[in-house]
Order: structure tokens, then sequence, then C-alpha cells
């Protein structure tokens, strides 16, 4: 069973930055690779960040893209997410979220930490 830890997050005025963990355990990291949802309040869970199984290539939603970088560190078993240049409407719960490449969709997921932008 994978077990994801998340860490990070807090409140930080608009332009600050924040640095988000995962860590992941119960399988090989190399077996895994670590994503980014949040869920702004009252809103449905969107994406904001992947990253492929080599680590070559990440993707960002458009609205986070020049402004957040997502990067893993193998030997710690654990993902990160950097969010440079905050706004309020980057305000959420985010989670980390992880599969196999048998896995359809995600079956495991962090337990979510709030990320709060005052204007």
């Amino acid at each position: 069973q994978v077990q994801l830890v998340q860490s990070g997050g807090g409140l930080v005025q608009t332009g600050g930055s924040l640095r988000l963990s995962c860590v992941a355990s119960g399988r090989p990291f190399s077996d895994l690779r670590i994503d980014w949802f949040r869920q702004p309040t009252g809103k449905e869970r969107e994406f904001v960040a992947a990253i492929t199984w080599t680590g070559s290539r990440p993707y960002y939603a458009d609205s986070v893209k020049g402004r957040f970088t997502i990067s893993s560190d193998n030997a710690k078993n654990t993902g990160y997410l950097q969010m440079n240049d905050l706004k309020p409407d980057d305000t959420a719960i985010y989670y980390c979220a992880t599969k196999t490449p048998s896995d359809v969709g995600y079956p495991y997921w962090g337990q979510g930490t709030q990320v709060t932008v005052s204007s």
C-alpha cells in the first residue's frame, strides 16, 4: 500500500512563495510519479502539475504555468511543488497524488495541505 505524507503550505501574501513536499512510502519510488492537484473552497478538484515517468517533461495547468515548478528527489522518495508569485486565486487545499504505470487514475492521495494567499 502506498502512503503519501504532505508538508508545507500555509499563509502567504500575494507575490510570495511556498514549497510543498510529498513523501511516498510503501513502494519503490521509481515505480511512482508524484503529481499535484488543488481544490478551492466550494469548487471541484483541479489539475495543477504532473511530470512524466522519467521526470523529463513536466505539465502544468495554464493558470500556474511559469510560476509553479514540479520536481522530485528519488533519493528522498519525495515530490515537490515550488510555487512562486502566488496569487489569491491560488488559495486552495493542495493534494499530491501518485500512480504506477498500470494504475487507472490516481489510487493514492496525500492528506492535503491548505495554501492561503492574502491580497
